[in-house]
């Protein structure tokens, strides 16, 4: 009986403090897509990625503001054993209800190889309501994307 009044007594105090936080009009995402494997050439060296990487894209904001934005890879099992991705880059792009991209955030390719390539993209607000993308690259060829989209 005891444990049963300090368990209700702690569930009473949690949801308490739930409901009286103050909760803003922020939102947030975080979707992630596999990266399917496949084979590149790199100063003629066969380069594979195999499958167990995953492209996560995060988001946050409000409205048509975005506060934080981030995407990278993620390996596990043989995809952590991997030689990575070799000359990479993340890029954001910003498409309107019509799915006619306006606006892209090219990032910058790393020639180097990196098993969990990662880029973080600087707050913004968007001219209208639509969707948010995020697109690896590797060796030039844009191989997973992943989107968000920015609604009222």
């Amino acid at each position: 009986m005891q444990y049963a009044t300090r368990f209700t007594t702690a569930l009473t105090a949690a949801a308490a403090l739930v409901l009286t936080t103050p909760t803003g009009a922020h939102a947030g995402a975080i979707g992630s897509t596999p990266v399917q494997t496949f084979e590149y050439s790199v100063g003629g060296v066969t380069m594979k990625v195999p499958t167990g990487c995953m492209f996560t894209h995060a988001i946050r904001g409000s409205g048509r503001r975005i506060t934080y934005q981030n995407a990278g890879v993620d390996c596990a099992f043989v995809g952590a054993m991997s030689s990575g991705f070799c000359n990479w880059r993340i890029d954001f792009t910003y498409a309107g209800t019509s799915n006619r991209i306006y606006r892209t955030s090219r990032g910058r390719t790393h020639h180097e190889c990196k098993i969990d390539p990662m880029r973080n993209n600087s707050p913004r607000t968007l001219p209208r309501y639509g969707k948010a993308c995020a697109h690896l690259h590797v060796n030039g060829v844009r191989r997973v994307s992943q989107c968000h989209h920015i609604t009222k």
